[in-house]
């Protein structure tokens, strides 16, 4: 505690203040400022700390992307914080005006649609493949079995196709289909045709290159464009970026597209409130216009639409793979990326994979993958996970 009593002696001037306000809330997840411990706050310019009351994480992100603080573990920082509710004690006015937006205005329009592509898929193919796996799979991993990335992601195009019941010559449908990870996975070992649409340029001119011999056709066109009749339907990780006014759009897409005797399956990061809103960092710096959906979200969208055949969470996979994520992009960083990318940009994809990381540990965010049916699988639903 000797650190800590020096800090509190360095900054008698910010008694009753924003300063003394965060070292209090620090103190609640037993964090300390410039403490010994790894998941400790290491500051290095107190400047920005006011911000925190209105601006919350948006100041916190800004900060450590521009050198103002650290920690050795940042993902250990977050679950402190997340996991002892130290974001929900301030309600910053940053939050209440993303609050407001949200509810007045429809963030995820169709001429909106490709920004999120611009901005974060199309940074360039060389961090993608140097931090996923072979197949470039930016979604998260079955880790039930599997001791290593590679395997992990493997693991769940399986469990994708295994829920699918996929079979030769299925026509399947991938709504967000990313660099084609699902879809050459399903065409090379369960013998289906897919199709598959990405509001990412640099996916699409990737992807058509690596699978021109597979039966696969990649559109670049938003999901609301989507026609054609198709055995089954996969979205993976794509439902995130839909916003609630859209969910029930998407639904009704998903459904005009579907046969009646098929099968529909939604892999979704979700939130445990239905009325909280996307965290301010991360839709400025990571994925604009995001929009997590609840259990609740989804439900009222699928309503009348689909049967629910399954529900399965897990969420606690992610963390281990966002870690690993981390690990591949830290090695690559000096001899693959530096030369390519500034250390602000650093810091930014640092923060964004470890915070996360420390999301997902705490059980504040979820992944789920549910299975719908137009109108119920007769004798019901054969499970696999």
């Amino acid at each position: 505690m000797g650190s800590l009593t020096k800090t509190r002696q360095e900054n008698r001037g910010f008694r009753g203040s924003p300063y003394a306000l965060f070292e209090s809330l620090l103190n609640k997840a037993d964090i300390e400022i410039n403490g010994s411990r790894s998941w400790d706050f290491q500051l290095h310019d107190k400047r920005f700390i006011p911000k925190l009351i209105t601006q919350g994480n948006l100041a916190l992100g800004e900060a450590y992307m521009a050198g103002q603080w650290d920690a050795r573990r940042l993902d250990e920082f977050f679950f402190r914080i997340l996991r002892h509710g130290i974001d929900q004690q301030i309600r910053p006015r940053q939050v209440m005006l993303d609050s407001l937006r949200a509810r007045l205005f429809n963030l995820q329009s169709l001429s909106r649609s490709f920004q999120v592509g611009e901005q974060h898929y199309d940074i360039g193919n060389e961090v993608y493949e140097a931090m996923l796996d072979s197949r470039l799979t930016y979604t998260c991993g079955y880790w039930k079995t599997a001791a290593n990335l590679e395997q992990a992601q493997t693991d769940k195009l399986d469990l994708v196709c295994k829920k699918m019941g996929l079979r030769p010559g299925m026509k399947v449908l991938d709504i967000g289909c990313g660099w084609g990870s699902f879809m050459s996975y399903a065409a090379q070992h369960y013998g289906v045709e897919c199709v598959g649409v990405t509001v990412s340029k640099e996916q699409t001119e990737w992807a058509q290159q690596r699978y021109a011999s597979l039966p696969i056709t990649f559109r670049l066109q938003d999901y609301r464009e989507i026609d054609g009749q198709f055995d089954r339907i996969i979205s993976l990780g794509m439902f995130e970026h839909v916003g609630r006014k859209n969910h029930a759009a998407f639904m009704q897409v998903a459904r005009r597209c579907l046969k009646e005797n098929g099968l529909m399956l939604l892999h979704t990061i979700g939130k445990n409130r239905r009325h909280s809103v996307v965290d301010p960092w991360i839709d400025r710096y990571v994925f604009p216009n995001g929009d997590l959906p609840s259990i609740g979200q989804i439900g009222d969208a699928a309503d009348a639409l689909f049967v629910t055949e399954d529900l399965h969470n897990f969420g606690a996979d992610y963390d281990k793979t966002l870690m690993a994520w981390h690990r591949n992009f830290e090695l690559a960083w000096p001899d693959r990326l530096a030369d390519k990318f500034d250390s602000r940009f650093y810091r930014m994809w640092r923060y964004y994979l470890l915070s996360c990381a420390g999301a997902f540990r705490a059980r504040d965010i979820q992944l789920w993958q549910w299975v719908f049916s137009p109108r119920g699988e007769l004798g019901g639903y054969a499970r696999h996970n």
